[in-house]
């Protein structure tokens, strides 16, 4: 039995499972382990100081895979924004034919992309945003439930209700996010009415993530409950790991806090830290709530292996075996 989706033929991968970009994680290494496995992966455009540091990791991540992988361009409000056009025409270049693209107003660079046959999955936290985002052209869409590390938007839906809320009105192929980390969560989702999964704080529990190892086990060692949301206040909330300076940007905003009191605490170079040196508290880091899910670090390969195997057991054993039961009880 092969699970084979809208998406799997769409992208021309063997598995409905992506790993989608990551600041500071989404990088070949972990990218092309996915790829190899028979997943998608992603390498994160913005965690490549410039674009031509971009183009370097394209190239280093086609010589560790031959398989489909894309790059993720997420378009985030900032004092100073980087060049997004020039990373655009860098992802352009390199030949990608797959893009994620996530955050605000992202037509411009969808059009762009279109124009030159690359598909695009762009990433949702909303229905409204769904269709938006359908009639914009994109090819699929990723549909991120209030579970998700990062920013699971401000409506505070969570996946079970959200993927087949979507799922009833938009019609290109859809990935659920948020929340998802093993085969329980892949045939959940297939059933929702999803046609795959994209994961991002279980592919950091892997052993080709590029983080540090005291990174990985804090995430094994956490559980559903070690996560704060930031920004809250700030109509920004940003699901992130709980720790030392996580409760101390909560506790700030509980007194009225505004961005600027915060920022230094916040500072991306502080969470990059985090993942260079080991530190939990050196920063502010994103970690979903599926925490409560992980417990071990596999390599890729064995991971998505492992959650399609077990998803074939799941639907082929346990819920085929009830239709069976039933009926028998029917007849």
């Amino acid at each position: 039995m092969a699970l084979r989706t809208r998406f799997t033929e769409m992208f021309g991968i063997e598995h409905p499972v992506v790993q989608g970009g990551m600041q500071w994680v989404g990088r070949a290494e972990l990218v092309a382990a996915v790829a190899n496995a028979g997943g998608l992966g992603f390498i994160t455009a913005l965690t490549q100081p410039t674009p031509e540091k971009l183009t370097e990791e394209i190239a280093r991540c086609r010589s560790l895979t031959d398989k489909p992988f894309g790059v993720n361009l997420t378009i985030l409000p900032a004092i100073k924004p980087p060049p997004y056009a020039e990373y655009r025409q860098a992802i352009i270049e390199a030949g990608i034919k797959i893009v994620e693209t996530a955050g605000n107003k992202p037509i411009e660079h969808v059009e762009e992309f279109k124009k030159h046959g690359i598909k695009v999955i762009h990433k949702c936290t909303s229905v409204r945003h769904g269709l938006s985002a359908e009639r914009m052209g994109v090819d699929a869409i990723s549909i991120d439930g209030f579970e998700c590390a990062g920013h699971p938007g401000e409506d505070d839906v969570p996946g079970l209700i959200l993927i087949p809320a979507a799922a009833d009105k938009i019609k290109i192929p859809m990935i659920a996010s948020g929340g998802f980390g093993d085969a329980r969560g892949l045939v959940a989702a297939l059933a929702l009415g999803a046609e795959g999964i994209n994961m991002g704080t279980r592919f950091m529990a892997t052993v080709e993530s590029p983080i540090h190892p005291n990174i990985k086990q804090q995430i094994v060692d956490n559980d559903e409950r070690a996560t704060d949301l930031i920004f809250r206040t700030m109509h920004n909330t940003s699901r992130v790991a709980k720790n030392a300076i996580s409760q101390q940007v909560v506790a700030l905003e509980r007194e009225g806090a505004k961005f600027e009191d915060v920022r230094e605490l916040v500072a991306g170079t502080r969470g990059r830290s985090v993942y260079e040196v080991g530190d939990n508290d050196a920063g502010i880091w994103s970690a979903g709530q599926i925490q409560g899910l992980i417990h071990d670090i596999p390599t890729c390969a064995e991971l998505i292996h492992r959650i399609v195997r077990e998803a074939e057991e799941i639907i082929q054993g346990r819920l085929m075996g009830m239709v069976g039961a039933r009926q028998m009880v029917d007849a």
